[in-house]
């Protein structure tokens, strides 16, 4: 997607967040060459920050390639922000009831159009102790099957010094200065899983791919050693809009 095909309030998001973010915070970006420049895809990023969409959009609308984020619905009614986000062509995520599938149905269209579909695999921010990702639903993996799209994995850190992941208060942290890393990798090849049924092991199977890619990215920012076993986060289970208990497909099929 070129530049001129951005959109006003994608342009207007971009107004308003990018100074503070240059004002703010220093900048270690790599791997935009490995943005596709054409045709649709999907990146796959950790979170670890309530910030990190902000570090992470601002590295990707810089490649002229804006991403469409999949989020909670509720945003979406939430006065001014809910305003941009919709007119940003964000995706919403009905989490906790049988709406959630359209959401997976809306990033295979944006893919078919051409877009750049973002997904946080892991579903929230992350629980592990070190801040590492956690264990991936298997919601990209079946947009990446159904597709047959480049899928991009992206690495992020620093975000979570300015504000912690699950701090009681939710600190805004900015000082001193802190540097938002973000790196993106080469696509992962995927054609070995290609045509084959999509059951959910398949899907285990390419989520726990795409899981390691983006850990072996993180890895490399923070030159650490990974955990050898991934943390796993289950979200309990919850009444949906029918009152009835449910989780998301994607969780549903990973269980």
């Amino acid at each position: 997607m070129s530049r001129h095909r951005i959109g006003f309030w994608y342009r207007l998001a971009a107004a308003l967040a990018k100074p503070p973010m240059l004002l703010l915070f220093n900048r270690d970006w790599r791997g935009m060459e490995h943005i596709p420049r054409t045709g649709g895809f999907l990146t796959v990023v950790n979170h670890n920050s309530y910030l990190d969409p902000l570090a992470y959009g601002h590295f990707q609308y810089n490649t002229g390639r804006v991403p469409r984020f999949l989020a909670k619905d509720v945003l979406f009614n939430d006065g001014f922000v809910g305003r941009v986000i919709r007119g940003t062509g964000q995706i919403p995520v009905y989490r906790e009831t049988a709406d959630a599938a359209d959401a997976f149905r809306a990033a295979v269209e944006a893919v078919r159009r051409g877009e750049c579909v973002a997904f946080y695999p892991e579903a929230t921010l992350t629980r592990d102790p070190g801040l590492w990702p956690m264990e991936g639903k298997t919601g990209a993996a079946r947009v990446a099957l159904i597709t047959r799209a480049p899928v991009i994995p992206v690495a992020q850190w620093g975000a979570h010094e300015a504000m912690p992941p699950y701090a009681r208060t939710r600190r805004f942290r900015p000082f001193p200065r802190k540097t938002f890393t973000v790196v993106a990798g080469e696509p992962l090849d995927l054609s070995e899983f290609y045509g084959q049924e999509i059951t959910t092991e398949l899907l285990r199977t390419v989520t726990d791919r795409i899981m390691d890619a983006i850990t072996e990215l993180l890895a490399g920012i923070r030159d650490e050693k990974p955990p050898t076993r991934r943390y796993v986060h289950r979200r309990p289970q919850s009444a949906g809009r029918n009152g009835q208990q449910s989780v998301a497909p994607e969780e549903e099929k990973s269980q």
